[in-house]
């Protein structure tokens, strides 16, 4: 089994900071790409911010300059950093993974999600 546990959402004011964490445990062989995606009430989740194992990002036009994401390979985390939050950051997180298991399972996995709240 595999499980992502994210934490650190909360509420703040626009213009503040926050960092979610998200880390990945169980049966897991390696990691691929480590993400962020977020989704508010009515409308589908969308892509935030993905690491590969390398090193290399990809954000989402709306977060570039605000949102930093970093991961730590020995610990299977995957951080984000969001400063100069605004109101339309508000959403749920969630966190995923790609990976494959110690059975060479491969695909996507999904933390719970973690509420940001961001009021103006």
């Amino acid at each position: 089994q595999v499980q992502l546990v994210e934490s650190g959402g909360g509420l703040v004011q626009a213009g503040g900071s926050l960092r979610l964490s998200c880390l990945a445990s169980g049966s897991i062989f390696v990691i691929n790409v480590m993400g962020w995606y977020r989704q508010t009430p009515g409308k589908q989740r969308e892509l935030v911010a993905t690491i590969a194992t390398g090193g290399t990002t990809n954000y989402a036009d709306s977060v570039k300059g605000r949102f930093t994401i970093s991961r730590d390979n020995a610990k299977n985390t995957v951080y984000l950093q969001m400063n100069s939050l605004k109101p339309e950051d508000t959403a749920v997180y969630y966190c995923n993974a790609n990976l494959l298991t110690i059975t060479l399972k491969g695909g996507d996995y999904w933390g719970q999600g973690t509420q940001v709240t961001v009021s103006s």
